[in-house]
């Protein structure tokens, strides 16, 4: 017990590094240590197209608990899936010929899509009945980055605090912020501070549960604004 209490303690006063990249090249050498903390079951603050976001490896219970944690979300809300390109997300959800059609138009970009999740999922990880996931695929060169050098998908969550409805975009006040929190903040700059478009595709017709960077119109799809009881991922 005392050893644990030590261990517990001892993350409590680690401080988060802070890695500052380019924007559109970052250094290979950075982005390699960031992947290697992700394996090591970090948690990482990184840029996306939509805002800056809360990140770990898919499998990790304890890392994924740590963003629900950070976040204050209860168990309803979805995780987000961020993957390269929809060949490697498919690994993880099924996808029927409609559903395919509409997410390959929304890939990449500033689309989150909630979709049945494969057996690939590890169950602890999902958090409904209907076995639901969040995938997108970012278009900011530094997540597009780690995730080639992770070789794996980022289970992520909108970089949105307690108590507020904007993300963070501001990488040293996200350090300054959870600098006891998480293990990484990667410092590509400000981005954008609107988080996805998410959009429910595990029954037809398609359903909006947020609005927000992408237009529906995109995918060839007018939709109604969403319905409050409707949780959305993060």
């Amino acid at each position: 017990m005392r050893r644990l209490y030590i261990r517990e303690v001892d993350a409590a006063l680690a401080m988060a590094q802070y890695f500052t990249v380019h924007p559109v090249n970052p250094q290979p050498r950075l982005i390699a240590q960031a992947a290697d903390i992700l394996r090591d079951g970090g948690v990482v603050a990184y840029p996306t197209d939509s805002s800056y976001a809360l990140g770990c490896r898919l499998g990790d219970l304890a890392a994924a608990t740590r963003i629900r944690t950070i976040r204050g979300l209860h168990g309803r809300h979805f995780l987000t899936l961020s993957c390269p390109d929809l060949a490697s997300a498919a690994r993880f959800v099924r996808l029927a010929n409609w559903q395919f059609r509409l997410v390959r138009q929304g890939m990449p970009g500033p689309f989150t899509f909630l979709l049945p999740a494969s057996s690939e999922v590890p169950r602890r990880l999902l958090t409904d009945r209907r076995r639901t996931l969040g995938i997108r695929a970012p278009e900011h060169p530094v997540v597009r980055a780690l995730l080639g050098a992770l070789g794996e998908p980022i289970l992520s969550s909108t970089l949105i605090l307690p108590g507020e409805t904007v993300p963070l975009n501001d990488p040293q006040r996200i350090h300054e912020r959870l600098e006891h929190a998480v293990d990484l903040v990667i410092d590509a700059g400000p981005c954008a501070d609107v988080p996805t478009t998410v959009i429910d595709l595990t029954r037809e017709p398609p359903t909006l549960v947020r609005r927000g960077g992408g237009d529906p119109r995109r995918l060839g799809l007018e939709l109604a604004a969403p319905e409050p009881p409707v949780a959305a991922p993060t």
